[in-house]
Formats: structure tokens, C-alpha cells, sequence
């Protein structure tokens, strides 16, 4: 498929997902999203690629927000639509059983944040500034950041963050809890994939399920999940990713697995 206004790169099983909109800072707008939608799709039929990592064209933003210019003339049905398309990538994310990175590489604010929430961790350039300022324009997250910021952090820090509209650097927002690790603008993406390929050295089936464990678990009260869990871990010793693991950690091998 053609793009306009993303990249989508594959090397060594990990597939790079890159917003291109450099002169709009990679604001977010209904076209963006539905090539977005497109390609995580076909990300994920990609059985050469283990690991996905999202960031920013350019050095300047990962993705600088909504495109206020689109959104400007909408009405609420128009605001409607744009908000659950914006939703429908970030729940396609968090469904992927693919592990999925955000590299904020820049400014990661409104709908920026938001599609880095909903990637499996984030890690950030010493450069980045994340926040939620949509109150600021007389709105409020509407792809799931109020959502999935409160189940990051808490409610009562999130709500601090959503309702003043500031702007976070790097170290504050890892010092939130809402990023994983800082590093310099220089090292970031080196240091990115270097994550990625540890990620994907792994059992994909394992890593996928603890995803689907974690992801779906936190929708559970404890024993529930305690129970899910239980039931996943048992399923996993049908494959034969298990038996590879496992002889080969007796062998004192690297295991060779096949997904399978």
C-alpha cells in the first residue's frame, strides 16, 4: 500500500512505523490514522516482523498532537468520528500481539501522548516534551488518554497532568511513571532497537501472551487475572517454543524458536 504520510520500514524482524508529516510537527489527522490503521494491521500479519517501534520524522516531534486545523471546523459528530478513529488505532495497538515501542523522539503532546500510551512502554530522547493539553483548547483527550493515563499512573497524577494542560520533560515524565527510560536525542534509536532485538531474540508466542495477560488482566479484579493467567501459562506448554526453551536451557544452548 502507498503512503502519503507514514514510513513503514522492516529490518532484522523489527518493523518501524514512522509518522512523516514533519512540516505539521506529525500532527494527527483522519488521513494519518487510517494509514496508520493499514499498516498495524499489515504489521502484524507480518510474520518477519517480531517488534514494532512507532516514533517521529524529522528531530523535532514524535507527534506534536491533533491537527487543529482539521479539527477547527468540526461539529460533535464530525468530533465523534475523528475521536473513535483516533481510538480504533489505539485499541489496534494495545490488541497487537506484537510488542509495540514508542520512540519519542520530540514534542509527544495531545494525541502524541496518547499514541505512546497506548504502545507497550515508551522510551524517550532527552529532547522529548509530553503532556495533554487539550483543556488548553477547550477540549480533552479523546483517543484515550484519559483512559489509559489514569491506569498508567493513577488517577489523582493524571488528572494533575490533564487538568493543568503542562508540559513534561523527559525526566519528569519518567520520573511520572509515564516513560520507561530517557536517553540522549543521539542514542535513542540505537538504543531502541537495541531493546527490540533483545524482545525479539525471545519466544514470540511467550511474549505475545504475556502482553495478552498483562493487557487484558488489568480488566480483571486479582484472582480473576490470577486465574487467566494460570490458564495462559498451561496453554503454552502445547508449543513448541516451550520444548525448545526448555532443552536448550537444560543444554546450555541458545534456543531456536519457531514460533510454533
Amino acid at each position: 500500500m502507498e503512503t502519503k504520510c507514514i514510513l513503514v520500514e522492516v529490518t532484522e524482524g523489527i518493523g518501524v512505523l514512522k509518522i512523516n508529516r514533519p512540516e505539521s510537527l506529525n500532527a494527527l489527522n483522519g488521513e494519518v490514522l487510517e494509514e496508520m490503521e493499514s499498516a498495524l494491521v499489515g504489521l502484524e500479519r507480518d510474520t518477519a516482523v517480531k517488534v514494532v517501534v512507532v516514533t517521529g520524522a524529522g528531530n523535532k516531534a514524535f507527534v506534536a498532537g491533533g491537527d487543529i486545523k482539521e479539527m477547527l471546523a468540526m461539529d460533535p459528530l464530525a468530533g465523534q468520528a475523528f475521536g473513535r478513529k483516533g481510538q480504533r488505532v489505539m485499541l489496534l495497538i494495545g490488541k497487537m500481539k506484537k510488542t509495540v515501542i514508542a520512540a519519542v523522539n520530540g514534542y509527544a503532546l495531545g494525541g502524541g501522548l496518547e499514541l505512546a500510551l497506548a504502545c507497550d512502554f515508551i522510551y524517550a530522547s532527552d529532547k522529548a516534551k509530553l503532556g495533554l493539553p487539550e483543556v488548553t483548547l477547550g477540549v480533552i483527550p479523546g483517543f484515550g488518554g484519559t483512559q489509559n493515563l489514569a491506569r498508567l499512573i493513577g488517577p489523582n497524577k493524571a488528572k494533575e497532568l490533564i487538568f493543568s494542560g503542562k508540559i513534561l520533560s523527559a525526566q519528569q515524565a519518567k520520573e511520572w511513571g509515564i516513560v520507561n527510560e530517557v536517553f540522549t536525542a543521539e542514542e535513542l534509536s540505537a538504543r531502541v532497537m537495541e531493546i527490540a532485538q533483545l524482545i525479539a531474540h525471545n519466544g514470540m508466542i511467550a511474549v505475545a501472551t504475556a502482553k495478552d495477560a498483562i493487557v487484558n488482566g488489568l480488566n480483571m479484579n486479582k484472582e480473576d487475572g490470577l486465574r487467566y493467567e494460570s490458564s495462559l501459562f498451561s496453554m503454552l506448554f502445547a508449543t513448541e517454543d516451550q520444548k525448545e526453551g526448555m532443552q536448550a536451557f537444560i543444554a546450555k544452548r541458545k534456543p531456536e524458536f519457531k514460533n510454533k
